[in-house]
């Protein structure tokens, strides 16, 4: 892998800006956006709303400009997207612009991941693809660590956080014109068909996906500001439960390996338990302090391994289109979160606290019984991934 380490340390940087800061720390800062904007809980959920549906439009973008955009071209608008996205942030003086800003750092999510699976294929051979593959996705929960220490040295100063990591993103950018291969070639055929989309297995992976992303939003829009309201969390103490969350986060390099020795289903369904009890979790974090961090944790670890697990299925279905089989379950995932963060500060506002991680913990139990529940082994999952990609 020594030929392609550039590739995977510049892929590294640019998942952990899109993912770690460009699109999860509005959550954890959402607190300090919501006292100086005088924002509503439905309001900042209608914000947070508008970066996952941002991740759908840049999804489906790489699917339709899939082999006539080099990967270069698509990675390079994804940094500049985030870059741009967090400045406008920046400047930021009503809920309108905060929400561009937002949706604008949103999208280059979506741009991210497709393109990345596409040059790592390219450059490195099929044995190397896992382990870089697993390394690169690690970048969202190392973001998020970041973005945690950064808000505990800033004290509260959201707008020149947003300002760092935006430069940050210039940075970054420029590393990617230079690491990301300009032209990829490929095996598989490029024309996608409704007919796809009728393979077994896609409707129960698809309705999983989409039920899991939006109980996930219960913590990842509205976790912070639920630790600074119901447990008088400070913002040093919410960017320390930021920092645990990231931190377990990073146990998602791991979910190949434990699919291996226990299975897909078996960890799949642990990991949106552990999604569940960690949103559940939450609403004690009231009584306990210790609770919260508990709960955090448990999340993160939950989330990553489970969107992985997410992948795996995906590929696994769209042998001959790995860039269908990362981006569907992810567009899905991501249209359930954006269903879910306006929902959940609606239900919030109107119910409280406790019923609404209730009704989110639920969601994530329903998306238990509708995953796939096929027995297949996740090497030959790899095997059929590595021989679609094509060199």
């Amino acid at each position: 892998m020594k030929r392609g380490i550039n590739l995977v340390l510049a892929a590294f940087a640019l998942t952990a800006l899109s993912y770690g800061l460009a699109r999860f720390a509005y959550g954890l800062l959402l607190p300090q956006i919501r006292q100086d904007l005088a924002l509503s809980v439905s309001a900042a959920g209608w914000i947070g709303g508008s970066a996952f549906a941002a991740y759908c439009v840049g999804i489906v973008a790489t699917i339709v400009c899939s082999g006539k955009v080099s990967p270069r071209g698509l990675t390079v608008m994804a940094g500049a997207a985030a870059a741009l996205g967090m400045g406008l942030i920046v400047l930021a003086s009503s809920g309108l612009t905060l929400g561009c800003g937002v949706a604008l750092a949103g999208l280059s999510t979506g741009l991210t991941s497709p393109p990345l699976a596409s040059a790592v294929a390219a450059r490195l051979d099929d044995a190397d693809r896992p382990r870089a593959n697993g390394f690169i996705n690690a970048g969202t929960a190392a973001g998020i660590v970041f973005s945690g220490l950064a808000a505990i040295l800033a004290a509260g100063q959201w707008r020149q956080l947003y300002a760092l990591f935006a430069l940050i993103g210039i940075g970054v950018t420029i590393w990617l014109w230079f690491a990301v291969p300009r032209r990829v070639e490929r095996d598989v055929a490029q024309n996608f068909s409704l007919a796809m989309l009728r393979r077994p297995g896609v409707l129960p992976l698809c309705a999983s996906a989409f039920l899991m992303g939006l109980a996930s939003t219960a913590i990842w829009t509205f976790g912070a500001d639920i630790l600074r309201s119901e447990a008088g969390f400070s913002d040093q103490s919410i960017a320390w439960a930021w920092i645990v969350l990231g931190a377990a986060g990073i146990s998602g390099c791991m979910t190949g390996v434990f699919t291996g020795r226990f299975g897909v289903v078996r960890i799949q369904h642990l990991a949106l338990a552990g999604i569940a009890l960690g949103t559940l979790g939450l609403s004690a974090a009231s009584i306990s302090a210790g609770s919260g961090l508990v709960a955090m944790c448990l999340f993160g670890a939950a989330y990553i391994v489970s969107s992985g697990v997410y992948l795996l299925q995906g590929i696994r279905l769209f042998a001959d289109r790995p860039d269908l089989g990362l981006g569907i379950p992810f567009l899905v995932l991501a249209l359930g979160q954006t269903a879910g963060t306006p929902v959940f500060g609606a239900v919030l506002e109107a119910t409280g606290v406790t019923f609404a991680l209730c009704v989110f913990a639920a969601a994530a139990c329903a998306a238990m019984v509708l995953c796939p529940r096929d027995g297949e082994s996740p090497r030959g999952q790899m095997c059929q991934s590595t021989e679609g990609l094509g060199r």
